[in-house]
């Protein structure tokens, strides 16, 4: 695997290396269990990995993932951290059982430190994180609702959006204020990664 002309990072090869064989686990339990559509199986690398690394930034933040699934974002992230030694600290939620149960695979096979939660995001505890993500989870409304309890104070929402992202925000000013920085997604110029932070109720 190589990183991709745009991708802004330096990516040692044993992180590339990493990197392909999470993407070979996803391949081989995705015939067990739904992590990644059929369709998007032949441009995974591309679809799925490089799509979530376009968020990744390199700090040592308190990092929490909602609705982490097959590990979208947050292995990629995780992976790429380890990568430049950071000591960022990963946290995913994920209320599936077997999906859990994926992603602890993942970080033993893989050697990546991460801590994985099986609960429903409106059960679990205020994490007081510095940022967090969200892909393919919910809309934007709903979205900054799980934040809100979840997000330190000068904390950062990355929300990886489709193409009906401008109509999400749209949609979220009726409950919510917050400043929003939106930039077209790599990998679907369409579709945006959403930077939110200063979250209120209305």
């Amino acid at each position: 695997m190589d990183a991709p002309n745009w991708y802004p990072h330096d990516v040692s090869r044993e992180t590339l290396e990493k990197l392909a064989d999470y993407g070979q686990l996803l391949r081989k339990w995705t015939t067990k269990i739904n992590l990644i559509s059929k369709l998007s199986e032949s441009d995974l690398e591309e679809r799925h990995i490089w799509d979530s690394a376009q968020i990744y930034t390199p700090d040592d933040k308190n990092w929490l993932d909602l609705g982490s699934g097959g590990g979208l974002p947050g292995v990629v992230v995780a992976i790429l951290a380890q990568g430049d030694g950071h000591s960022q600290r990963m946290t995913m939620v994920e209320s599936d059982q077997r999906k859990a149960t994926f992603l602890r695979t993942c970080a033993r096979e893989l050697d990546v430190s991460f801590d994985v939660v099986a609960e429903r995001v409106e059960n679990l505890h205020p994490q007081s994180a510095q940022i967090v993500s969200a892909r393919a989870l919910a809309s934007l409304d709903t979205l900054l609702g799980y934040a809100f309890r979840h997000l330190k104070a000068g904390g950062e929402c990355v929300f990886m959006k489709g193409e009906a992202w401008e109509d999400e925000v749209s949609a979220a000013k009726a409950n919510w204020r917050f400043s929003c920085d939106a930039t077209p997604s790599r990998t679907n110029p369409k579709a945006a990664i959403l930077r939110i932070k200063e979250i209120e109720r209305v």
